[in-house]
């Protein structure tokens, strides 16, 4: 019964009908078989295997369905490797810009309400942080000092930062973390997935935060943290440092939505990471706040002009990428990120940061009364 079975499928018996001296070899071979349990599954999988015909493995290819290939990410650099990885484009590409938009919005208008909560209680602690200062000043003064003491070599190094130096501190060490985990190769797929942003991808909104902190190359790394870095102290100075994060988060945010726009317009998909987007806001707000400052470029010290010439050349310049498609950098981001600090600075502070005080007094009044004891009705 086997080996009819066998006949019928083509497995072995596909050569017996033409040769007689097959089809004793399958006669014989059948008798074996027809003894039971001779030698179990094992033997039956093995003359299968052994006699009969099998197709050979088709391949898979994985293509992606953005219709572009891999080549159009290998000009730059600045990238992870994805040929391998596939993307899901939407059919209906307006749909895939619903729920970045709605992100956007909503993370916009959570950072700049956490940034008004965040300087109402720096505020509130600013005086007892003054006189704890003044006890720690006293009690260091009688206490014996030690020489090569680590802690207090980097509290030394701590204090002489200026208070935009410190803030942008943490913006830096999670960069530089985000770095060394693109660094591991197990991670490569998630690190893709989560810290690159794509509106072929399908994780949408998530990326567009975690991308902010996101560098492959250390080139890259090394010049937005240069930059940010460098433009830390006036930007901190201009908006202050609750302000500060709000715009920076927020931009990061907002110059990967205008990516989005972008890509879905053009069908240019592709993968797009670092802070740049969120640096241009805060260069062209610093340019827009002091047009007459005087810049440089870090390899021509000598060559020197002023930070609203600056600004426009960076303006011009990733409105030409932004149409010609060149590859090198996301053109679309810069400019929705320089475009962003130019509102901000122009219009933006006087509508969202001036227009906070409902929220800190709601905020207040929880603070200061608190559940209500007792809970019964009157």
């Amino acid at each position: 019964m086997a080996w009819r079975g066998w006949a019928q499928r083509g497995w072995c018996c596909g050569q017996a009908w033409a040769a007689p001296g097959a089809a004793r070899s399958c006669e014989e071979l059948s008798a074996a078989l027809a003894r039971p349990r001779l030698l179990g599954r094992r033997f039956n999988f093995f003359i299968q295997q052994k006699c009969g015909f099998r197709k050979a493995p088709r391949k898979v290819e994985r293509k992606s369905d953005t219709g572009t290939s891999g080549e159009a990410y290998k000009r730059s650099a600045l990238v992870p490797p994805v040929e391998e990885t596939v993307f899901y484009p939407s059919p209906y590409p307006i749909r895939t810009l619903v729920k970045p938009f709605f992100f956007t919005v909503g993370f916009t208008g959570f950072a700049f309400g956490s940034a008004a909560i965040w300087q109402y209680e720096s505020l509130k602690s600013r005086v007892q942080s003054y006189f704890d200062g003044i006890k720690a000043d006293w009690l260091d003064s009688i206490r014996p000092q030690k020489e090569g003491d680590f802690r207090k070599e980097i509290n030394k190094w701590w204090n002489n930062l200026s208070d935009g130096q410190r803030t942008v501190t943490g913006i830096i060490a999670a960069n530089v973390f985000v770095f060394c985990l693109w660094r591991v190769p197990s991670l490569q797929r998630g690190m893709i997935r989560y810290f690159t942003s794509n509106p072929a991808s399908r994780v949408l909104c998530s990326p567009m935060l975690l991308s902010t902190f996101s560098h492959f190359s250390l080139f890259h790394m090394a010049a937005n943290m240069y930059v940010l870095w460098s433009f830390s102290s006036s930007i901190v100075n201009i908006l202050g440092q609750e302000q500060f994060m709000a715009v920076y988060l927020s931009a990061g945010v907002i110059s990967n939505f205008v990516s989005y726009v972008c890509k879905v317009a053009t069908g240019r998909y592709g993968p797009s990471l670092g802070a740049s987007g969120a640096i241009m806001t805060v260069l062209a707000a610093v340019c827009t706040k002091i047009p007459e400052g005087r810049l440089a470029i870090i390899f021509l010290p000598m060559f020197t002009f002023t930070a609203g010439t600056a600004l426009k050349a960076i303006i011009a310049m990733d409105t030409a990428g932004m149409i010609l498609g060149w590859k090198f950098f996301d053109h679309a981001a810069h400019l929705g990120g320089a475009l962003f600090g130019i509102w901000y600075i122009t219009y933006g502070h006087e509508l969202i940061w001036k227009n906070r005080e409902p929220l800190v007094k709601i905020w207040h009044e929880m603070r200061t009364n608190g559940p209500k004891k007792g809970g019964g009705s009157k």
